[in-house]
């Protein structure tokens, strides 16, 4: 049975966490981790950019000149599209991008991306994450002990308001609850650090 290695703030082993087999140290199925992420951001988007079409570009209601007899090309508008400041063909609307996709794709995800990071050795999990003094350096200090680098997701559960208040400002460091917690929110870190509590809860999750 594969077991992630815990550590104290300081970075020293202090326990273990007994992870199911079937699920940890397996290979990672990439799939179920895209389908996931191309969901979250899809449904991250706004989708309310708007172009007007040559009915809705203001003028353009008298035809500009007489059918024939001119020398000049057909027109008969001067919002037509080919047309400066007419309307755009074919231009975007707004629209919804949303989708979904079922509860235990969604379950699968979680669990798949939790192994790539395991896998990876990018997982590290901590005893207990509290700075009392609420300060961004000892935050710092804390990640720069446990050894992660880069983008990182930090995961706590029942975190105080001093920790939170210490850590919102750190750069490239992102805070999260576990019950939050998605595919795309890891597979966006380089890193992730979970409390002990927190990866509890992440364990239920993916049941």
């Amino acid at each position: 049975m594969p077991e992630l290695a815990v550590v104290n703030v300081e970075g020293k082993k202090s326990a273990g966490v007994k992870l199911p087999k079937e699920q940890f140290g397996v290979h990672v199925h990439d799939a179920v981790i895209h389908q996931a992420v191309v969901m979250y951001r899809a449904n991250r988007r706004q989708g309310n950019v708007s172009t007007k079409d040559r009915g809705e570009v203001s003028g353009g209601g008298k035809k500009p000149w007489a059918q024939k007899g001119t020398g000049r090309a057909r027109a008969g508008s001067n919002r037509s599209p080919l047309w400066k400041k007419g309307g755009i063909v074919f231009g975007p609307k707004p629209r919804d991008f949303s989708f979904d996709v079922p509860r235990k794709v969604r379950i699968a995800a979680l669990r798949e991306s939790l192994n790539a990071k395991f896998l990876s050795n990018d997982l590290v999990c901590v005893d207990g994450v509290s700075v009392p003094s609420g300060k961004t350096r000892d935050f710092a200090k804390i990640l720069e002990d446990v050894k992660v680098q880069g983008r990182v997701l930090v995961v706590l559960d029942g975190a105080d308001a001093k920790t939170l208040l210490a850590g919102r400002n750190l750069e490239r460091v992102t805070l999260s609850r576990a019950s939050d917690v998605n595919a795309l929110d890891i597979m966006d870190h380089k890193a992730l650090l979970v409390t002990k509590m927190a990866m509890q809860t992440l364990l239920k999750r993916i049941q």
